[in-house]
């Protein structure tokens, strides 16, 4: 049975614990306020962007450009973002387990993958995938060249014929506690994403928002400059909110974590406390019977 020195050490080892979780939430909320500012701030020029190509591919009746062109998807692309370490809950799980859904379901084609992140690089690595990139410690900080790199080689991939298709798994936020588990196409261009408040309207108010631009350039021209930007534009904000999600995870595994850690010093502090009165209970019952024997 154990000592009472047992449950000490124990209630001392578990309030350490808390103490180191209680830090690690309050840093991730701190990293979690900046990363979710970034995603923010990166929504409205991606809807902005769609918007100016959906008016440019609506002057061109018949857009031609490598990266609108249709085939088979025999050999697909998957760039899929996860964390880049533990501690964060279902986070991790959640990203590989939306992965090998997708897997699965084109499970009769060549798969070839970019994991961004450490922990999808392992998981990936270890399930025998082939990778055209890779790229870790790269969500903690995100910066737009790395967006541009992983953009790079998806599109000079999918040019070349090398992959027919280029998907993209992420981990969109949505608030703290309902993190939103994303699939999107990203090439062939099929059509550009319009914004959620636009989506939503009537066709004809939808028609309304779209603005009359005057190019200086050609329609063609201008269609062939700003893909790719689009492309670069849809990984950075997926990178943007991976990072969130990630921090966010963190912050609600940590926040329980130590919730967890005060119930179990409770419960420990109750059953020493028990185990104490026992104790004494029984020497105060051994006293009394020696005063009794000796009288």
């Amino acid at each position: 049975m154990p000592t009472l020195l047992d449950f000490r050490r124990r209630i001392r080892s578990v309030k350490n614990s808390q103490q180191i979780t209680r830090a690690m939430k309050f840093v991730a909320a701190a990293r979690l306020r900046r990363a979710q500012e970034a995603a923010f701030a990166a929504r409205p020029y991606a809807q902005q962007l769609a918007r100016l190509l959906r008016s440019i591919m609506g002057r061109i009746q018949e857009p031609q450009h490598p990266l609108l062109e249709h085939r088979p998807e025999q050999m697909v692309l998957a760039i899929v973002l996860s964390g880049e370490r533990g501690l964060a809950g279902a986070f991790n799980t959640n990203i590989l387990r939306k992965a090998t859904e997708f897997f699965r379901a084109n499970s009769g084609k060549k798969i070839v993958t970019i994991p961004v992140g450490k922990k999808g690089r392992d998981a990936l690595k270890k399930a025998g995938f082939t990778f055209a990139g890779e790229y870790v410690n790269v969500l903690a900080r995100v910066e737009f060249k790395t967006a541009r790199e992983i953009a790079n080689l998806a599109t000079e991939l999918y040019a070349n014929r090398k992959v027919d298709a280029v998907y993209i798994i992420f981990s969109e936020f949505k608030n703290v506690m309902a993190p939103n588990l994303a699939l999107e196409k990203l090439l062939p261009i099929e059509a550009v994403r319009e914004d959620k408040g636009v989506k939503d309207k009537p066709a004809a108010d939808r028609e309304n928002t779209q603005v009359d631009y005057i190019y200086e350039q050609p329609a063609q021209r201008l269609l062939g400059r700003l893909l790719p930007r689009y492309i670069e534009t849809q990984i950075l904000r997926a990178m943007l909110e991976s990072s969130a999600s990630e921090y966010a995870a963190r912050m609600t595994a940590m926040e329980s974590a130590t919730k967890n850690a005060g119930d179990v010093i409770e419960a420990l502090t109750l059953h020493m406390n028990k185990v104490r009165q026992a104790a004494i209970t029984k020497e105060i019952i051994e006293i009394v019977s020696g005063a009794t024997y000796g009288a």
